[in-house]
């Protein structure tokens, strides 16, 4: 698989998301894509690179910092030729680290779940799918052929949580770098103490996932359209 990235780690769709972790907003993002297509154009022609961006996939994978720090438009990238995209849902908000050391009333004893927060991660989820079943009815009057997928990240990942040792994880409530608590994005850098196996992590910092937990979400996950 080969293709290029145009994500910033720590964005999101709120416009003040970027800001508060300093860095690259999504219409910045999208402004970033123009210019690779615009490269593309120049190499290959507009009818070549039409196709190729028509037969390419995109994901789009964004929320969680939304609404842990906080609180890319489909329509955009359809604009621009993409006919075949992957939304990502939200996690199991309350799981996250960073969520039980702020929220939780014993966070160093009782590092547990705080369900109010899955909640409306679900919802959200519930929502964001039925948006993308009326875009995709949309999309199919111009465009019969194009797919977007929605993609569940929310229960494999509850599912890791629950029972760890199924999935091959010792540590579920806090992250490998640093204390684990609420060390993420630049707080954890080259002088952050890190744990000794991050494989058997659920996450990596106080909010993203590991590589092993990201691997078994790709394997676990299911794709709606």
């Amino acid at each position: 698989m080969s293709g290029v990235s145009f994500a910033s780690a720590g964005s999101g769709f709120d416009p003040l998301t970027p800001t508060i972790s300093n860095v690259i907003p999504i219409a910045k993002q999208m402004e970033n894509f123009r210019e690779c297509k615009r490269r593309l154009e120049s190499v290959f022609g507009k009818e070549e690179t039409k196709n190729h961006i028509e037969k390419a996939a995109f994901m789009i994978s964004a929320g969680t910092n939304d609404f842990v720090l906080n609180y890319l438009s489909l329509p955009e990238l359809w604009e621009e030729g993409g006919r075949k995209i992957a939304v990502v849902g939200l996690p199991p908000m309350g799981c996250l680290p960073i969520v039980i050391t702020f929220n939780s009333d014993k966070s160093f004893e009782e590092r547990e779940c705080i369900d109010k927060y899955s909640s409306i991660a679900r919802d959200y989820n519930q929502m964001l799918q039925n948006e993308l079943h009326f875009m995709q009815l949309h999309f199919n009057l111009s465009n019969p052929s194009s797919k977007i997928y929605y993609i569940d990240i929310y229960q494999p990942l509850a599912d890791m949580i629950e029972d760890p040792q199924k999935y091959g994880f010792d540590v579920v409530d806090s992250g490998c770098c640093g204390s684990g608590y609420i060390e993420a994005s630049f707080l954890c850098n080259h002088i952050s103490s890190v744990c000794s196996d991050p494989s058997k992590y659920v996450f990596w910092d106080s909010i993203h996932p590991t590589q092993k937990a990201y691997q078994d979400v790709l394997l676990r996950s299911s794709f709606h359209h």
